[in-house]
């Protein structure tokens, strides 16, 4: 049994990093991802300080758990990068942005992604409708069945979360 005391991780690590790499790669048919996932979820692991007995009788579940959300994180990313530079290649050279900026783009947006993941279906829809379909405040009402007000509020909720994110840079 392991417990979130830190003197104990080399030890989970040890019993357990092989296995999760295996994992990993059966599912990602890729070795070098698959070592990557496994420091990643140790380290998510080690980093979240939860209490004692976190690890339970059965650490490789609780490892599972970790490792399946950074490969749907890792996945949703490449996702993201791969439509923002579909678009870009759509820009004449002499327009497009450094690859400083690139990168900063690109976290931006899978930042926004994720934040847009975890808002409601009917926020996200209206915002989407809002931004990337062009649509005005009536037509997104008449659309979703909505009074007005209740798609101003939702819209700014989203925009709100999206200046935090563009702020904290």
């Amino acid at each position: 049994m392991y417990s979130a005391d830190h003197s104990l991780c080399p030890a989970l690590y040890q019993d357990n990093h092989q296995w999760l790499t295996g994992w990993l790669r059966r599912r990602l048919d890729c070795h070098h991802t698959a070592e990557d996932l496994a420091h990643d979820t140790f380290l998510r692991l080690i980093t979240r300080g939860k209490p004692n007995n976190q690890f339970g009788r059965e650490p490789r579940a609780l490892l599972t758990h970790i490792a399946k959300g950074l490969m749907i994180d890792r996945w949703r990313r490449q996702d993201v990068e791969r439509a923002y530079l579909e678009a870009l290649a759509q820009v004449p050279d002499a327009q497009a942005p450094s690859e400083e900026a690139r990168l900063v783009i690109i976290e931006t947006l899978v930042r926004i992604d994720a934040m847009l993941c975890r808002m409601p279906a009917k926020t996200r829809r209206m915002f989407l409708l809002a931004q990337l379909g062009g649509c005005t405040l009536q037509q997104i009402s008449q659309r979703t069945d909505t009074p007005v007000i209740t798609v101003r509020r939702h819209i700014r909720k989203a925009l709100v979360a999206c200046m935090v994110i563009v702020e904290q840079g």
